[in-house]
């Protein structure tokens, strides 16, 4: 008798208990969550065309003058608004439409662009942590004066009380 409850002890330790630890089962769904009909072969096909086209769409070859400014005639003249006549070399474009263009143009052209724009924030960097330094130093340099003028007027001071 103990040796057969032995036995169904182990059998629903493994079919049950043990097909629980091995692969879990997930928490149910929610009440509210209703669950979506699986697609058809149609719909399916008709999902990756759809994509395929819109993925097609988005690789366009005419990237425009700004990548490609040799397939492009500019004047070099732009009429602005108030009638003044401004040439276009003369507005240079800000980082964020340079990241822009580049953006478009693909990996290629981004890699320069955000390079520029890091060695652009690191020299800066450079710039205030030297000028940051020479502070320092100057601001050290005044307390080490402030610290020498203190002392020799106290010993100035010892003696002429000392006399």
């Amino acid at each position: 008798m103990k040796a057969r409850v032995v036995c169904r002890k182990i059998y629903d330790y493994i079919r049950y208990d043990l097909k629980e630890i091995a692969f879990p089962s997930s928490l149910p769904d929610p009440p509210n969550i209703k669950k979506r009909p699986k697609l058809t072969w149609d719909q399916r096909f008709w999902v990756l065309k759809r994509a395929a086209r819109l993925y097609a769409a988005s690789w366009v070859r005419d990237i425009g003058p700004d990548l490609r400014p040799e397939h492009y005639k500019k004047d070099e003249m732009t009429e602005e608004p108030n009638g003044e006549k401004k040439t276009a070399k003369g507005k240079e474009p800000s980082t964020l439409e340079d990241l822009a263009i580049a953006a478009r143009g693909g990996m290629e052209t981004l890699r320069p662009a955000l390079q520029r724009v890091y060695m652009t924030r690191a020299s800066a960097y450079r710039d205030a942590l030297k000028s940051f330094i020479v502070g320092y130093q100057e601001g050290v340099q005044q307390v080490m004066e402030k610290k020498e003028d203190s002392k020799t007027q106290e010993d100035a001071d010892m003696s002429k009380k000392s006399t």
